[in-house]
This record gives C-alpha cells, sequence and structure tokens, in this order.
C-alpha cells in the first residue's frame, strides 16, 4: 500500500443523538492534520462534516469539499476550506472524492453515508481499487451494519477475503493506523462462482 496522504470521510449532515459521534469527528480531523493528511469530504459545513473540516482546519490541516451544485444552498457549503469543488452531480461528487483519496472512511451518518461507503467497499471487493475502507464505529454505531456483513458472509453472499476489506476501530488514531498497514487481499479480481 502507497502512503495514505488523502482520507476520504463520509459522514452525517447531522451531528446525531451522541455527544461522541462530534467528539469522534473533531478527534479524526485532528488527527488527519497531526499526521499531514488532506482531508476531501461532502463539503458541508453543518453536521459532522462540518465538525470533521473544522478540526483539520483548525489543526492547520487542509480539507478540501466536493458538492454538487444543487445541495450548495441545501447542505450549506463550507466557505472556510482550502478548496471547495463543485460537482454537478451526486455521481460526479463520489467520483471526484474517489479519485481525489488515498483510503475511506465512514463516519456515523444516514444513508448517503452508508452508501458511498458501500460504493467504496464494493469498488474494492471488484479490484477497481485497493484503496483501505475503513468504518469509525463510535459509540457502536456500526456494530449492526457490521454483523450484517458477517450474515451474508456466513451466507455464502460475500467471501472472507472480502469481507477482511472493511476495517473496524472505535479510535481516530489507531484507525489511521490500519489505514496505513492495509495490504489489499491476494485474491484479485472478482471469483465467478465454481460452477461457471
Amino acid at each position: 500500500m502507497d502512503m495514505v496522504g488523502t482520507v476520504c470521510v463520509f459522514c452525517g449532515s447531522s451531528e446525531g443523538a451522541r455527544e461522541e459521534y462530534a467528539e469522534a469527528a473533531r478527534g479524526l480531523g485532528t488527527a488527519l492534520a497531526g499526521r499531514g493528511m488532506r482531508l476531501v469530504f461532502g463539503g458541508g459545513r453543518v453536521g459532522l462534516m462540518g465538525v470533521v473540516a473544522d478540526a483539520v482546519l483548525d489543526a492547520g490541516g487542509e480539507a478540501v469539499g466536493v458538492m454538487p451544485e444543487a445541495l450548495l444552498e441545501k447542505e450549506v457549503g463550507h466557505q472556510g476550506l482550502t478548496e471547495l469543488r463543485v460537482a454537478g452531480t451526486m455521481h460526479e461528487r463520489k467520483a471526484i472524492m474517489a479519485d481525489l483519496a488515498d483510503a475511506f472512511v465512514a463516519l456515523p451518518g444516514g444513508y448517503g453515508t452508508f452508501e458511498e461507503f458501500l460504493e467504496m467497499l464494493t469498488w474494492a471487493q471488484l479490484s477497481l481499487h485497493e484503496k483501505p475502507c475503513g468504518l469509525l464505529d463510535t459509540a457502536g454505531f456500526y456494530r449492526p451494519l457490521v454483523s450484517l456483513f458477517d450474515h451474508a458472509a456466513s451466507e455464502g453472499f460475500v467471501r472472507a477475503e472480502h469481507r477482511s476489506l472493511v476495517l473496524l476501530e472505535n479510535d481516530p488514531e489507531r484507525m489511521l493506523n490500519l489505514l496505513q498497514s492495509h495490504t489489499p487481499p491476494a485474491t484479485g479480481k472478482w471469483v465467478v462462482p465454481e460452477e461457471l
């Protein structure tokens, strides 16, 4: 794995119901800046997006936002960023974020966060990239999703080597350690069923 220089963070445009979520976002932002890593995120100044970006900037780091034009007002685009890129569509937004990033981390969030993370995870499964994908499991937020992954693996829908693509940690510094030490599985491309 090449050195992780830019981390794409997916997270909610809300701060959620627990203070721990914002604390984790601040911790991750501070840790990114402390290691000289650049943040790429959805570009909003509200919710956990704003918290993680502000933490990076407050610690002297770089934060690059990517936001579709249609969401600039709805999500209130962050105007204090190192760079705010405006994309035409949600698909373009994800493609830009993916291209800029060396790794992906999901903080707590809703449907959009899940969808963004799972697309990057699927691309890793298909060997479209070899970038690490981590879930920051603040206050056990991602335990139900991880249980679903385990269930899918036990039912034969996810191979063991692909299940291992999901990096799980509840501490921001340890999550960054996992990203930096990640080695993609050696399976290579998607494996077709034996009967084919």
